[in-house]
């Protein structure tokens, strides 16, 4: 018999992390994080990360757990999501599995067999300098049923599929095959009165990362870090940076930030309706 899982998936702002904390007090459970920039240390504000007050006491798994100079993978986030989800079931509790990055729940929790290849640093530096539609438009000459596949993802992971098929000289298609799923999962989605309340409820909480410190936060990481790719291309870094950088008015900035959000959001429910076990109610 497989063993149960609980996964909360759905797009930023929805209302996951109390949903998942919740579920933690009920089901005695630990949270894992599927959110590619809660990984990170000192993405704090602007990855919306959860306060120790906001945790409630519930141990939570896979956060701040490298430095973002680290190009941290989906590979990296199964081997290390696997080992807690393990950790927590042979301490007899619920591992509960929440987050808004698609790909951490297809790998870790779906189907999805991810292939194992190492990364090509040059290689990968030279797609990173082309357009993401330049990118698609080769994936899709070389492998039209990969592109399916990728045409609604990020840059990131489009530059990723097309190294792994340039290294292992095969369609996407063929080297990202098919599982059985390990875990018998239980999912669920907070439920959203309607898009635009999931805006408006977007639009609130950037305001409130203004109070809470994201011009600081941006300051201090462009100080340490640098211009590093993980920082600059980051929802919230990025816009408040063309503030700093004295390009854009704080006004424009945030309103900036706002739109990618949403747009953010819109891609994430995309995402999610492709799994017919999650249920999106808007």
């Amino acid at each position: 018999m497989k063993q149960k899982v609980i996964a909360i998936a759905g797009p930023t702002a929805s209302g996951k992390t109390k949903m998942a904390i919740d579920l933690a007090k009920q089901a005695n459970g630990e949270i894992i994080s599927a959110d590619s920039r809660l990984v990170y240390k000192g993405f704090n504000v602007a990855a919306a990360k959860p306060t120790l007050e906001e945790r409630q006491g519930i141990p939570h798994h896979m956060v701040d757990i490298t430095e973002p100079e680290y190009d941290y993978s989906v590979g990296d986030y199964y081997e290390g999501a696997k080992k807690a989800i393990e950790d927590i079931l042979r301490r007899g509790k619920t591992p509960i599995v929440a987050g808004g990055t698609g790909l951490y729940f297809r790998i870790l929790l779906e189907n999805y067999d991810l292939p194992r290849v190492e990364a090509n640093p040059e290689l990968r530096s030279v797609l990173d300098k082309r357009d993401k539609e330049d990118l698609l438009d080769e994936i899709k000459l070389l492998d039209n049923a990969g592109y399916e596949r990728l045409k609604d993802s990020n840059k990131r992971r489009i530059v990723r599929a097309l190294e792994v098929m340039k290294i292992l000289n095969k369609p996407f298609s063929e080297v990202s095959t098919l599982k059985e799923p390990e875990y018998d999962v239980e999912w669920h989605c907070p439920k959203m009165e309607s898009r635009e309340w999931l805006y408006e409820r977007i639009n609130k909480r950037v305001d409130l990362m203004v109070e809470l410190g994201i011009i600081d936060e941006t300051k201090y990481l462009l100080k340490k870090h640098g211009r590093i790719k993980n920082f600059i291309e980051t929802i919230g870094y990025k816009e408040i940076l063309t503030y700093l950088d004295g390009n854009t008015s704080l006004e424009e900035a945030l309103d900036k930030l706002k739109q990618h959000t949403r747009n953010y959001a819109k891609r994430q429910l995309t995402w999610f309706r492709r799994n017919p076990e999650l249920e999106i109610n808007i």
